[in-house]
């Protein structure tokens, strides 16, 4: 399963996201450490959820990574951006 899609299914199966974006900008990488060809190594991660309710940024980005951190050892993914909201976050931003 490529990456996005195994972080889509994950991330939709123990955080149940309002709102979720999962964007490969690997190949702006190109060149640079991590990159792989033809694989998914440098994502960007778009997630609103109230699970993140009285969670700090790192603990949202913890929780992220301990869902996601077999990608990191047992696949290709190198590099995560992450931008963490809760629904009244996003509603008071106007993203939602």
């Amino acid at each position: 399963m490529p990456v996005k899609e195994e972080i889509i299914k994950v991330l939709s199966k123990n955080l149940a996201p309002i709102y979720l974006n999962v964007e490969d900008f690997s190949e702006s990488h190109r060149g640079h450490a991590g990159f792989r060809e033809g694989f998914q190594t440098h994502l960007a991660v778009s997630i609103v959820s109230d699970a993140f309710i009285k969670k700090t940024q790192i603990e949202r980005q913890r929780l992220i990574y301990g869902l996601l951190g077999h990608l990191f050892t047992n696949g290709p993914l190198h590099a995560l951006t992450l931008k963490t909201l809760t629904g009244d976050e996003a509603k008071n931003r106007k993203l939602l």
